[in-house]
Order: C-alpha cells, then sequence, then structure tokens
C-alpha cells in the first residue's frame, strides 16, 4: 500500500513562466499553476512568481537568486521546453540540477501522448530533477501541458519529494 506523506508545514513554490509574449495578465500557464496547487499545503508567495523572457541569462539569474533562498523548496518553470531557437530553459535548468528524475520526463510525455497531444508529445523536453534541498520542474508552456503536468504527476508525489529532499 503506498503511504501518502504529508508534510507539517507549507511547501514554499517559485513560479517562472519563460515567454517572450506573456505579461501577468496573460500568462495562463503561471496562474494555473497556481490555482492548481492552492487547494494543497503549497505557499506561493508574490515576490516567487516572476516572468523572464526566453533569454538564457534573465532565466538563469532568476533561478540562480531562488536556488539560494532558503524559504523555497520548489521551483517550477513554464516555457520554452520546446525544440524552437528560442526555447532555452532546458539549456539553463538542466546544468543547475545535481540529480535529475528522468521519470517524470518519461511519464510527463507518456501521459502527453496517451491523454492530450499524440505523437507531438516528442516535442516535449520537460525535465525535474534536483538542486541541493529544492526541486525543480520545467514543464511546457501550454495549459494542457500544465494540468496534466501539476494534477497526474507533480501534486500526487509533491508531498513526498519535498520529504526526500529535506529529512
Amino acid at each position: 500500500m503506498h503511504q501518502h506523506i504529508k508534510l507539517d508545514r507549507d511547501i514554499e513554490v517559485a513560479i517562472l513562466t519563460v515567454s517572450d509574449t506573456r505579461d501577468y495578465n496573460t500568462d495562463k500557464g503561471g496562474q494555473l499553476i497556481q490555482t492548481l496547487l492552492e487547494n494543497e499545503n503549497v505557499n506561493v508567495k508574490d515576490d516567487y512568481y516572476k516572468i523572464v523572457k526566453d533569454n538564457q541569462q534573465d532565466i538563469h539569474e532568476q533561478l540562480s537568486t531562488w536556488l539560494k533562498q532558503n524559504d523555497i523548496d520548489v521551483i517550477i518553470t513554464t516555457g520554452g521546453t520546446g525544440i524552437a531557437q528560442r526555447d532555452v530553459t532546458i539549456e539553463v535548468v538542466r546544468p543547475l540540477l545535481d540529480k535529475e528524475i528522468e521519470g517524470f520526463g518519461e511519464m510527463f510525455r507518456y501521459l502527453s501522448y496517451t491523454e492530450d497531444v499524440g505523437t507531438r508529445a516528442i516535442l516535449s523536453r520537460a525535465i525535474a530533477g534536483t538542486h541541493q534541498d529544492k526541486l525543480l520542474f520545467s514543464l511546457p508552456g501550454s495549459t494542457g501541458a500544465v494540468k496534466l503536468a501539476i494534477d497526474k504527476l507533480i501534486k500526487p508525489e509533491l508531498n513526498h519529494l519535498v520529504h526526500e529532499l529535506t529529512k
């Protein structure tokens, strides 16, 4: 029987939207992450929701700042995970990871294939991993992809993953 771990504190989450076109009014992906997590034991402080351009330096600067913050458990990025020239989120995130959680990307693409986008799922480079005692998830920018990743993969395991990293 799978035991569900419930932490005795809120999980502090930071959300980074990577986009050349979205702003805080039109960023459906970043807003959806907040909405989907709000009924869990998750907290997203106002300071920990940002939008940056599809630019390696901007992404790296924001992630590096958050990785130094002691009060952040999880960073979720949305956008910039495809194969277009301007999709550079993975190029920034992967070198920051101490350990990649390969199963996340594999399961995400499998679920995307079976439940959502069919063979287009191969275009997604979504990844997850750890940096010291923090979790990083990099999700595509579409709301369908965000909903799938949060509801089917991240929410069911978030307490367990944070527990493993911080015990």
